[in-house]
């Protein structure tokens, strides 16, 4: 404050206590903001009715509603594949014209987009593929996806989280520093900046930056889990929140 006038802070604050604040607590009202806490379970597109997910759905090969129950000891959602190799569970936004706003709404490269996440990982992390981020298709293969910002765990290959960003059909893989373990909670968050340029955090730490995206892409957010043997293999999805400016 100066001269009795308040001022504008431009620093990030982190509290790792309470707050308790005296007074009118105001959220920005810079930023479009979806919160998702999976209320309802999300199904497939054509199942859909009264008391299931209205924005999201279930997608992924051999993918059936029955994966997909509320967590007994987590607060979410939990997503558990079939058992035949390659099996997978996919949750993304309604792809229906007009269906959801977290795809009727476009998330694009040039409006400021972050998307984050909240997963925990089931009782083994052998022969799983794990991925979660903004992508144009569904898969978890990098290659596809000519543009692309996404975390991605693949047992057969990584230790670690890897970070990925494709720019124009040029992909940059790159491992993180964060061990991806059996039981243990993720938060993953991506920030694309003003300069198209995209922040990968795990748990609230920088892991790693991308070089400046694609201009005017429309990203999709995506989470999937799939099992590279013949048992079942299973991903919480306790929450994800999408944001953006409000125009470019």
């Amino acid at each position: 404050m100066a001269n009795g006038i308040p001022q504008l802070e431009t620093r990030n604050w982190n509290f790792k206590r309470n707050v308790q604040i005296t007074g009118e607590l105001r959220k920005s009202t810079d930023r479009y903001v979806l919160d998702e806490y999976f209320r309802q379970l999300p199904q497939a597109n054509a199942s859909f009715a009264a008391g299931i997910n209205a924005d999201f759905e279930l997608l992924g090969t051999n993918a059936a509603n029955n994966d997909v129950t509320f967590a007994t000891t987590i607060a979410g959602i939990q997503l558990e594949t079939n058992t035949t190799a390659n099996d997978q569970d996919i949750i993304a936004p309604h792809l229906t014209s007009g269906q959801s706003a977290w795809t009727g709404i476009k998330w694009g490269t040039e409006n400021q987009t972050n998307w984050s996440c909240v997963i925990r990982t089931g009782a083994s992390v052998a022969s799983i593929t794990i991925w979660a981020g903004l992508k144009l298709t569904n898969t978890s293969v990098i290659a596809t996806d000519d543009d692309q910002v996404l975390f991605r765990f693949a047992a057969a290959s990584d230790t670690y989280w890897n970070y990925i960003y494709s720019i124009g059909g040029s992909d940059t893989a790159t491992a993180s520093t964060v061990t991806v373990a059996a039981s243990t909670t993720y938060k993953l968050r991506i920030e694309i900046d003003s300069s198209r340029i995209a922040t990968f955090y795990i748990n609230d730490t920088v892991v790693g930056k991308s070089t400046a995206l694609t201009n005017d892409v429309d990203f999709i957010p995506y989470v999937g889990v799939q099992t590279t043997t013949t048992a079942a293999k299973y991903l919480n999805v306790c929450q994800e929140q999408i944001s953006r400016i409000w125009f470019e």
